[in-house]
């Protein structure tokens, strides 16, 4: 039951985005639309958009909720203008599996130099030998 509120309390608080907005009217951007949905057996949905073209949206639901650790599943998409005026979009789900971000803004990780590749290789051709004790 401790699950549930506190996921519930999580779902509320991350719906509300007023406080991302600065209130001293500088780089402000007015919220235009925003939802929340939030249902008795941990579910909830809400999104928001703003009138410089920030939205965003999640949805979660708990998989077994009567067991003693449900699993909460969650996922969704977030877009944006970066100061450059590409438009930025993101998709992810986090679920028991992890986060799992989607973005052709991701980072990449840089590919393994050939030299690394060589040595991973020799070691898995040659393992050491079993120590005696």
């Amino acid at each position: 039951m401790k699950l549930l509120l506190i996921i519930l309390l999580v779902a509320y608080a991350s719906a509300d985005v007023s406080h991302i907005v600065p209130h001293n009217g500088e780089g402000s951007a007015k919220i235009v639309k925003q939802e929340q949905d939030i249902g008795l057996e941990g579910q909830y949905q809400w999104a928001y958009e703003t009138e410089n073209g920030i939205s965003a949206r999640e949805q979660g639901t708990l998989n077994n909720p009567q067991a003693e650790n449900p699993e909460q599943v969650v996922q969704g998409e977030a877009r944006w203008t970066a100061p450059n005026g590409e438009v930025v979009s993101l998709q992810y789900v986090a679920d028991g599996n992890g986060y799992q971000p989607q973005s052709s803004h991701q980072p990449v990780a840089p590919p393994i130099p050939e030299a690394i590749l060589k040595a991973l290789e020799y070691i898995r051709a040659h393992p050491p030998p079993p120590e005696k004790n």
